[in-house]
């Protein structure tokens, strides 16, 4: 089998290194002469294409299985309920599929690396077995942080606001790089990521720590720099969610949010990243299911919006990739018009690839009848199928074969260099706020500790939570450890056997997980402060956490509980490596939030 890495580096090397202007990144761009006989073979593919084959080429649908032709007979029964088919396989042959799109889970696409590729070369037989065969372009939401999806096997690096916290373009690049590497290895080849989203909101409910930060510029930045990491491994990188959703208050899976900003705050809070992810050479750009009446008064979802799409993404900021829609089974996009029409208007404002539709064959016949009534004309339709085509050109799967190997899987996929690079990335991302006293690190004798807190379960793994592994990751320190996971929600009888716990211990670390004004987690941590046993507090997602919980004398960020991140966090209160984050968001103090706790950069180190 081929070496998939080298291929996608000589379809690289094809292309003319463009600079990326102010970002100081690289994209790559074709030379006019490539791309016109590029878009000449491309469009001669279209031209043997059906209509019906040229709209399955924009779905890009969910399915249940770890299998393409034989998943559990529990997974069939869902594919037949909900998609009519038994198969992903028979799914692409009904629909002429251009791609699908896998998540862990609910939908049970994912267990190992193995599997995955075993997974994909089913889907890939199939996806040439069409009368026009064209490869599937496979996608993924692997943001890392608190959304990946892909965990046993692969290597987990931190997320956007942990690498926000980092300040490395470098690290950043890496990070893209090695996860691009793998995804590429088992032919997922586009990965919806990175947010290009500015977390200006601190209740933010959908973003958050998703987000690189506050800042746009340097959200900008970083976003350009995974751009570059992604793209330079063989994977379609795609900046989300335009036209930026980092000021909402609401989650757009459950309603519309409305973005309030004037055109000169979207200029100078959301635009950046996006400016700057394309002229680092960004793929495709997702969507946003919100509306933004500074930039289309008529209110309309920007998903859907030919004034946003056309007038500002693709007119304004001159962006000719791909436009993907975010999940069309979201409440955001569905508020206004009913399932067959949200795929349709998408198209007419902009977009190119449909993703997750409710329910496929309504939005895939829905399509298909307003390109035979005229209301979406075969030009406007070869438009969208050329530029996804040149995605699947760029990435080698029109050039090559689409197959992967599991000798290059087991080979590259968390690998014991990506394992160590991203290791000492989330060391440089864990951010120290207090440290009263030099409370830490650690001194000699303080051997004995509680581990003790709301502990979530990890994002791809619930048999795994974060107080045991964080308890795990001091025993192999060296410290003797017991823990004691209370929740998010601790009630009156889980806080005293906390506090009993403490007692005789050198020292209490407590994790907490989105404190709000009346989280119960406050009243664990203030319990705990009066044992006078030394605490340390772990904010295992939001740095937010710690304007609700008083006088700590010691509180840490790690912006999400991966065990990349506990284990980073677990040496940097040993003192096995200093804390070099900085907040990449300012804290507002709870009670007072004109009032700024810790500005953006706040950070500290043990030398100060």
């Amino acid at each position: 089998m081929q070496d998939r890495s080298l291929s996608r580096r000589t379809v690289l090397a094809s292309a003319t290194v463009v600079a990326a202007s102010a970002t100081g990144v690289v994209g790559v761009a074709a030379t006019p002469a490539v791309a016109h006989g590029r878009d000449h073979r491309l469009k001669r593919i279209i031209s043997r294409m059906s209509v019906e084959a040229k709209v399955g080429q924009l779905f890009v649908p969910y399915f249940y299985g770890t299998s393409a032709t034989s998943p559990s007979q529990f997974d069939q029964d869902r594919n037949l309920r909900e998609l009519g088919v038994r198969t992903v396989a028979e799914l692409i042959a009904k629909y002429h599929l251009g791609g699908v799109i896998y998540f862990h889970g609910w939908t049970n696409n994912i267990q190992d690396p193995r599997q995955i590729a075993d997974l994909t070369n089913g889907v890939q037989r199939a996806s040439l077995a069409l009368p026009t065969p064209v490869p599937s372009l496979i996608s993924i939401d692997q943001e890392h942080g608190v959304n990946v999806r892909i965990g046993s096997g692969a290597t987990q690096l931190p997320g956007a606001m942990a690498l926000g916290a980092g300040r490395s373009l470098s690290d950043a690049r890496t990070a893209g790089r090695i996860s691009g590497t793998e995804l590429a290895a088992l032919g997922i080849h586009q990965n919806f990521a990175p947010v290009a989203d500015v977390n200006v909101n601190p209740a933010n409910p959908i973003i958050n720590v998703r987000s690189f930060g506050a800042d746009a510029r340097e959200v900008g930045r970083m976003v350009a720099a995974q751009v570059t990491g992604y793209q330079h491994a063989g994977v379609v990188a795609c900046a989300k969610h335009f036209p930026g959703h980092g000021d909402t208050g609401q989650d757009s899976h459950t309603g519309l949010p409305v973005i309030t900003h004037t055109r000169e705050e979207w200029e100078r809070i959301d635009a950046p990243p996006f400016r700057a992810a394309i002229a680092a050479g960004v793929d495709s750009i997702m969507t946003a299911h919100l509306q933004v009446p500074a930039l289309d008064p008529s209110n309309e979802p920007a998903t859907l919006s030919p004034a946003i799409l056309q007038g500002v993404l693709r007119g304004e900021l001159g962006f000719d990739g791909v436009i993907v829609t975010d999940a069309l089974n979201m409440q955001g996009v569905r508020t206004k018009y009913g399932d067959d029409r949200v795929p349709v208007l998408a198209l007419k404002a902009g977009a190119d690839q449909l993703l997750f539709p409710p329910n496929i064959d309504v939005a895939y016949n829905g399509v298909l009848a307003a390109v035979r009534s005229g209301e979406i004309t075969e030009d406007r339709l070869d438009e969208s199928v050329l530029r996804i085509l040149r995605l699947k050109d760029k990435v080698g799967l029109l050039s090559g074969s689409p197959y992967v190997s599991r000798r290059e899987v087991d080979r590259v996929v968390g690998a014991r260099g990506h394992r160590r690079a991203a290791a000492r990335i989330a060391e440089r991302t864990t951010t120290l706020l207090v440290n009263e006293d030099e409370a830490l690190p650690l001194r000699h004798g303080q051997r004995k500790l509680l581990v003790v807190g709301a502990s979530p379960a990890f994002p791809t793994d619930d048999t795994r939570t974060t107080v045991p592994e964080l308890a795990k990751a001091f025993d192999e320190l060296g410290y003797s450890t017991t823990h004691l996971a209370t929740g998010r929600a601790p009630d009156a009888a889980k806080i005293e056997e906390a506090v009993a716990a403490a007692r005789g211990r050198d020292a209490v670390v407590v994790t907490t997980d989105n404190v709000g004004a009346t989280s119960a987690q406050r009243t664990l941590v203030s319990r705990l402060l009066a044992t006078g046993v030394p605490v340390v507090h772990l904010a295992v997602r939001n740095p937010y956490d710690i304007a609700h919980l008083g006088d700590v004398p010691a509180s840490l960020v790690s912006y999400c509980w991966t065990e990349v991140e506990l284990r980073a966090a677990a040496r940097v209160i040993a003192g096995r490596v200093e804390p070099r984050g900085k907040l990449p968001v300012p804290v507002q103090r709870a009670d007072d939030p004109a009032e700024v706790l810790f500005p953006s950069g706040h950070g500290l180190s043990y030398d100060d």
